[in-house]
């Protein structure tokens, strides 16, 4: 056989292919003999030719593994010693690398079995050779053989790193310090052992000294290597990288400022930035780096881009701008200000691509940094309105996507600028450049989404822009106008009446558009048609609707994901108007719904299988059934529009039978397999819409089953369904979102069917609550990091919120059996009033409490010492909406706390006073304060200075904003008139001034003027005419309204 395979070997090199394909033939009949390998070997050793020895290992390496256990201990011993007999006096590299990659195969079997105990001594005898050649290979082959045989260099693993080390440092070689290099990259990979890991720490001066060798010899894809043994020490949760997170950085920095290097290069040092910000942002902040990072990547955002680039997504000033993004979003206090100083300094620079970068800069952190930035919006806006008048298109381009930024991200505040901002978006509408109004549709559809009457006085030129624009542009921009009329219609509502005819009749000609390259086009328009429904209403849709509808279904023949999402949204919307009367489309449409939740995911797996053979040419030959090395996956990726589809179908089948409920009965039974299977779905976004639609099922299901004769049980069935993965949700759900979602369903649920209804899942609630609160589910465990502090640990606004909503809804509906169980979570709950949490967290303690003691009445009694100091401190809060919920809190808490309260009254009424006066700037904090004193007076109003009290609770009344405290503060001023307090009775000319404020107010309820015109009568009853002078000096329209309850005579 060695005679015929070396001839086939030296045809299969030949460039003719007719001769090539005959010897790939005649190699792969051969090669399912056994005997192949003695004579491959003794090719490796003997042919003369460079190419052939290699070709000889190569078909090695890929036979060997089919063949290792036939051969016997004689030709097993061959192949041993022919391999290091290559490695060692084998003069090409080629040869000798392929010969390693051998040797790493042959290893994987021969090695645990016992049957190569001389490898790793000849390995470490290799690495103290005095040639070159022979300390290459063995770190060539220490590095591939940490991925066939790893677990057998645990017990030489101190020696190892010993050895690394000093090859790391080798003073002779570049090629020796180079591979110590790729094989600490593959033994940091192997390693998982903390205390292994960590002694890498050391190694971190010379991983720097080889990669910038490297980097000045021009050899970027080895440096590359540095960086990928930094992003191995930055995820590791062991604290790996201590005083040398600085030399890292200033590395990484050097690398990504130098123009001269690949994009590849730089991308991977600025990623180094990324994952620091990710993983390790309090080592950025102990060590102050935040500012010398932004010092680089803010101006490489102003770095030219070659457009025609391929590698767009590795150009330094988009990496730059992600890298920025994860800054601000993860340390956002420590990023705003030195973004807003280059930003301040930079829109001034002669260069136009710096002033560009300042708006692009201030756009990005706009997301993280929310909080710092709405505190200055004056400046920030200054920056970015002046950029939307610069001579330059790219400068106002920027600024417009910085103010759709600002639109998305700084609500509500931003809003209240609209005087400044509205304008100027109009007047870039009309830029020269398409590529800025498309920015500026962009910015005006994100900034009118939260807008309210706000629009009106711009309604009419916005409009008239809009639906020119709609009528002569491409279509990207068509698809932006549309955006922007959606948000301007959902802000307008009756008032976008006189637009909504024209707007559908130009969406009837996009609706059926066929197209691919138009359908996007169609989706917008199905969409913006909902849009246009919901807020013109019933009255003036239902007749026109058929058409639409119609359009609408027919498009799901088309094929095209993002279509069948926007429908499903339009299908919702069209839905929510007609209530009941949709019931006539459920058979059209639900089916379509049902057909998108069962659509295929789509996962796209592509795996690698490329190595140096296959780029040598030796690919086709080279492999057969019996190679069975495992293919490495190099990609997973989602069709997202897949996603984004079953998302909008499964919140559509929610709507659906929310809004039809007894006529949706025929689908109940396959929407709830739907949304049990999509309630534990892998993407969030899905078991989002689950979870909520879910809620939805339990509300057509009560409606379907309660005139059925076995309806109860068909119900309870339902409801067992449903709580159970409500409850498994909060517990074992990874998603933040998502388990809120699932506290609130629950909490909706327990208000709307009371605690008989309840009582069965309590314990399981309890518990799942208490885990919450001690922040101990599955959606609050983060990687543990020995460098996070208590004051930084994750902690989700949205999430705490939903669950602190429980404990009020559990309280409702048990009254003072609330008790026991508030006793179990109280402790819990008051963690996040500690003062060292945010303010929010606070106030979400202080709200609940206010509510628990409101629902529970007495028993909060037992907790008024222990909680009052905490709902004093924040009646003086900076935050509105902590002063708001304290004063609503004291008030419940006197209320209901009994005599423990009473002895707080003192405090309580200097706490309070402030918030009667003019430096108090908020009406609903004001009237949640009268709420208090009025819940005060009326529970003891012996312990209340009236005199001095009246006065200042008559001024600020009636009510501004919050008339939920209406029927507490009336009720008091109207059982003091009734009783004939003197106090009051002083008063008596604020009064009538009062009650006919009240009386001629659209915002109290007939229950609340009834009441005030019995104690208005009284007084009439008591003074007479003495009444009529105070009634002629009150404006007509409030006389009027009050002499309708006078009594007749």
């Amino acid at each position: 056989m060695a005679q015929s395979l070396e001839l086939l070997l030296i045809q299969f090199l030949m460039p003719d292919n007719d001769a090539r394909r005959q010897a790939e033939d005649q190699i792969k009949r051969l090669s399912k003999d056994p005997q192949v390998v003695p004579a491959l070997l003794h090719h490796l050793r003997t042919a003369k030719t460079p190419n052939v020895r290699q070709l000889s290992a190569v078909l090695l390496r890929k036979k060997i593994t089919g063949h290792w256990s036939k051969l016997s201990p004689q030709v097993k011993l061959l192949v041993k010693q022919s391999l290091i007999d290559s490695i060692t006096m084998e003069h090409s590299p080629p040869v000798r690398k392929a010969s390693a990659n051998v040797v790493s195969i042959v290893a994987k079997y021969a090695v645990p079995s016992g049957e190569w105990p001389e490898l790793l001594p000849f390995l470490f005898q290799c690495t103290q050779s005095p040639q070159e050649d022979h300390r290459e290979v063995a770190l060539i082959l220490f590095s591939s053989l940490t991925e066939t045989i790893g677990s057998a260099f645990h017990p030489h693993f101190a020696d190892l790193q010993a050895l690394l080390l000093k090859c790391l440092q080798d003073e002779t070689s570049n090629r020796v310090r180079v591979a110590a290099l790729k094989a600490v990259g593959s033994f940091l990979e192997f390693t998982h052992d903390g205390d292994e890991v960590i002694k890498f720490r050391e190694f971190i001066p010379s991983i720097l000294n080889v990669a910038r060798q490297c980097l000045a010899s021009g050899e970027e894809d080895v440096a590359i290597i540095a960086f990928e043994i930094f992003d191995e020490l930055i995820e590791s949760p062991a604290p790996l990288l201590g005083d040398s997170v600085k030399s890292i950085v200033q590395f990484s920095l050097e690398v990504c400022s130098t123009q001269s290097l690949e994009s590849s290069t730089r991308h991977q040092a600025i990623q180094i930035i990324s994952w620091l910000a990710k993983y390790k942002s309090n080592t950025m902040k102990k060590h102050k780096l935040i500012i010398p990072i932004l010092h680089v990547l803010c101006p490489l955002l102003a770095e030219s881009t070659n457009e025609d680039d391929d590698d767009d997504d590795l150009a330094p000033d988009r990496a730059a701008a992600e890298v920025i993004d994860t800054m601000a979003l993860n340390i956002p206090k420590h990023v705003f200000q030195p973004v807003l100083e280059f930003a301040s300094v930079s829109c001034q620079n002669a260069n136009p691509k710096f002033r560009e970068a300042s708006v692009t800069a201030l756009g990005i952190i706009s997301e993280g940094c929310l909080e710092p930035m709405k505190n200055k919006l004056e400046p920030v806006l200054h920056i970015v309105l002046g950029a939307l008048r610069d001579p330059e298109q790219v400068v106002r381009g920027a600024a417009s996507f910085a103010l759709g930024q600002f639109a998305e991200h700084l609500q509500p505040d931003i809003v209240s600028h609209y005087e400044s901002v509205l304008p100027c978006i109009l007047n870039a509408l009309e830029d020269a450049s398409d590529a800025v109004k498309e920015k500026s549709y962009y910015a005006l559809a994100a900034f009118c989404e939260n807008m309210g009457e706000e629009i009106l006085p711009f309604l009419d030129p916005l409009m008239g822009r809009l639906l020119t624009a709609l009528q002569n542009s491409s279509r990207n921009l068509q698809e932006t106008c549309m955006s922007a009329i959606g948000s301007i219609a959902s802000a307008a509502e009756q008032a976008f009446l006189p637009y909504a005819e024209r707007v559908l009749e130009l969406m009837k000609n996009f609706m059926v558009l066929t197209k691919d390259e138009d359908l996007c086009s169609r989706a917008r328009a199905t969409e913006l048609v909902g849009i246009v429904a919901m807020s013109v209403g019933r009255t003036g849709m239902e007749q026109i609707l058929p058409p639409y509808i119609e359009a609408a279904i027919s498009g799901f023949g088309l094929e095209f994901s993002e279509l069948r999402e926007y429908t499903h949204g339009f299908f919702s919307n069209v839905a929510e108007i007609l209530g009941d009367s949709f019931a006539q489309y459920l058979p059209h449409v639900v089916p379509l719904a049902f057909a998108s939740c069962n659509l295929d995911d789509g996962s796209a797996v592509d795996i690698d299988e490329g190595d140096d053979e296959i780029a040598n040419g030796f690919g086709g030959v080279s492999s057969d059934d019996e190679a069975h090395d495992e293919p490495r996956v190099r990609n997973i990726s989602i069709r997202t529009g897949v996603l984004d589809e079953k998302a909008a179908a499964t919140q559509a089948l929610g709507l659906f039978a929310q809004h039809t409920k007894i006529s949706y009965a025929p689908y109940l039974e396959e929407t709830l397999k739907i949304l049990v299977k999509h309630s534990a779905y892998f993407h969030e976004d899905v078991r989002l819409q689950a979870i909520i639609a879910l809620k939805h099922i339990l509300t057509a299901a009560h409606a379907i089953f309660q005139s059925q004769i076995e309806g109860a049980a068909k119900a309870k069935q339902i409801l067992d369904t449903v709580m159970n993965i409500f409850i498994k949700t909060m517990v074992e759900d990874d998603d933040k979102e998502v388990v809120a979602q699932a506290c609130t369903s629950v909490a909706d649920i327990i208000r709307d069917y009371g605690y008989t209804t309840l009582e069965p899942y309590l314990p399981q609630l309890v518990d799942a609550t208490s885990l919450l609160l001690r922040e101990e589910s599955a959606c609050q465990h983060i990687e543990s990091d020995s460098e996070i502090d208590d004051d930084d640990s994750a902690h989700d606004e949205v999430l705490m919120d939903a669950v602190s909503d429980l404990l009020p809804a559990f309280a409702k509906s048990m009254g003072a059996h609330f008790a026991p169980i508030f006793a179990q979570l109280f402790e819990p709950l008051m963690k996040f009033a500690k003062a060292s949490r945010p303010s929010q967290d606070r106030t979400m303690v202080v709200a609940c409490l206010a509510e628990v003691a409101q629902n529970m009445g007495s028993p909060i009694a037992d907790y008024v010492d222990r909680v009052m100091s905490l709902v004093l401190k924040e009646l003086a809060s900076s935050e509105a909406t902590n002063r708001r919920n304290a004063a609503f809190c004291v008030g419940e808490l006197c209320k209901n706390g009994g005599d423990s309260a009473l002895k707080y009254y003192d405090n309580i009424l200097r706490g309070l006073h402030p918030l009667f006066g003019e430096s108090e700037p908020d009406d609903a904090v004001r009237d949640n304060a009268a709420g208090a004193v009025a819940r005060m007076i009326m529970i003891h109003p012996e312990s209340i200075p009236l005199n001095q009290v009246l006065p200042v609770f008559l001024r600020v009344l009636p009510l501004k904003e919050d008339h939920e405290e209406s029927m507490a503060v009336y009720t008091c001023v109207s059982t003091l008139v009734f009783s004939s307090n003197p106090q009051i009775h002083s008063l008596v000319p604020d009064l009538v001034n009062l009650f006919a404020q009240v009386v001629a107010s659209p915002d109290e309820t007939s229950e609340v003027k009834a009441l005030i015109g019995r104690a208005f009568a009284h007084l009439i009853s008591l003074y007479g005419q003495q009444m009529q002078p105070l009634l002629s000096n009150l404006p007509p329209a409030h006389a009027n309204a009050l002499s309708a309850f006078a009594p007749r005579s």
